[in-house]
């Protein structure tokens, strides 16, 4: 069977078949490995399994503290946060492939975005929450009752 070196472009019968021919037409004129970007980096195997590894340390971490009680209530509870933070970071870093690269400047601007929001919610969240509960905390309620 011959494999020719160049794609034959044709009008094609069907989709699928034409964006081969554009991912071929690609991947000959630019030296793309993958005959396209979409810019996010690609990962391999062992950065997945790093990942895997890392998201797995970063969970039994908080199950062996809370369930041997290694520490007081008020010290795990910040030290849960920010094993979980990191463990968002490694999932970002190794799931999503979000870097710092020029590629990522959109799909970073929109991460940031998206947690600015989140933030103001959960903050504001929690405010409102607060002052509810302080100003609506029995005793607080004047004159004595219905009737």
């Amino acid at each position: 069977m011959h494999i020719p070196d160049k794609p034959t472009l044709h009008p094609a019968k069907d989709p699928h078949t034409e964006l081969a021919d554009h991912h071929a037409v690609d991947k000959l004129n630019h030296g793309d490995a993958h005959g396209h970007d979409h810019g996010a980096g690609h990962a391999s195997v062992k950065d997945y399994l790093i990942g895997f590894s890392l998201s797995v340390i970063l969970t039994a971490i908080p199950f062996v503290l809370t369930m041997l009680k290694l520490m007081p209530t008020a010290t795990l509870v910040p030290v849960i946060l920010i094993l979980g933070v990191i463990q968002i970071v490694v999932h970002l870093r190794y799931f999503l492939h979000m870097n710092s690269s020029s590629s990522q400047v959109w799909n970073n601007l929109a991460f940031i975005f998206t947690a600015i929001i989140v933030g103001i919610l959960i903050i504001g969240s929690l405010w409102v929450m607060t002052h509810l509960n302080h100003n609506m905390a029995p005793g607080m309620m004047s004159g004595g009752g219905l009737g």
